[in-house]
């Protein structure tokens, strides 16, 4: 692995990281601002860290002014839905809370589903969040075992596209609006499906225009500097 320094002047831009599973968005972009010498790091969105897939990190004064108009971009993920368990995350890193059998499932059960979770939906906000109430974020509350009263908000599912992976796993792409959460939606899917559920897997394959596959590699961030300069776009910004 390269280990150059970065001694570029700082320039604004955007970069594009494809996150690693059991990072969080902030360690990606803590490791950027030592990496790139600069505190002024904006972004498109996180992601958990169960998560993998697209982060777009908006470099520099310039870039950090347009986040708004980033945040607001649609997004595309793909991810992996587990029946017949809800955990209180609604995904994999969570303590499952609740068992229901799963039915007999048609590809006619999964396209109903589909249509009814399309369009504009209100979709319940996880408990395990970093939504604020009164200045406090929710997962900090829900580790504290504190009660919270459901919160909705809502989002438009543009399409969602579901197979049968196994008869107690759906494989699905969604592309979403910003302010979809994932988790949330597969928590819905699984409720239709008449039985419980959460995710094991999610990546964020697409935002705006912009694609996963044209990342750099999260695992490689620490210790090149000068190539991670390289690969922030100003022509966007």
């Amino acid at each position: 692995m390269s280990s150059k320094i970065c001694t570029e002047p700082v320039k604004s831009g955007i970069l594009l990281i494809n996150k690693p599973k059991d990072f969080s968005s902030h360690d990606i972009i803590a490791i950027c601002r030592r990496e790139l010498k600069t505190k002024k790091i904006g972004h498109s969105g996180t992601l958990d860290p169960m998560a993998t897939g697209l982060l777009i990190l908006l470099i520099g004064r310039e870039a950090t002014k347009k986040q708004d108009q980033f945040l607001r971009l649609e997004k595309v993920y793909s991810a992996v839905l587990k029946l017949g368990e809800e955990t209180d995350s609604w995904d994999a890193y969570g303590e499952v809370i609740s068992a229901a059998p799963v039915p007999p499932l048609t590809p006619d059960d999964l396209q109903n589903a589909a249509k009814k979770l399309s369009g504009k939906i209100l979709q319940p906000i996880p408990f395990f969040s970093a939504k604020r109430i009164n200045g406090n974020r929710m997962y900090e509350l829900a580790r504290k075992g504190a009660e919270m009263e459901r919160k909705y908000n809502e989002v438009t599912v543009e399409w969602l596209r579901l197979e049968l992976a196994a008869p107690d796993e759906i494989a699905f792409t969604v592309r979403c609006s910003c302010g979809t959460y994932v988790r949330a939606l597969g928590y819905m899917l699984a409720k239709e499906l008449g039985t419980a559920g959460h995710l094991t897997a999610l990546k964020r394959e697409q935002i705006g225009g912009y694609h996963v596959e044209n990342a750099f590699d999260g695992n490689l961030l620490k210790g090149i500097g000068t190539e991670l300069y390289e690969r922030v776009q100003t022509e966007t910004v």
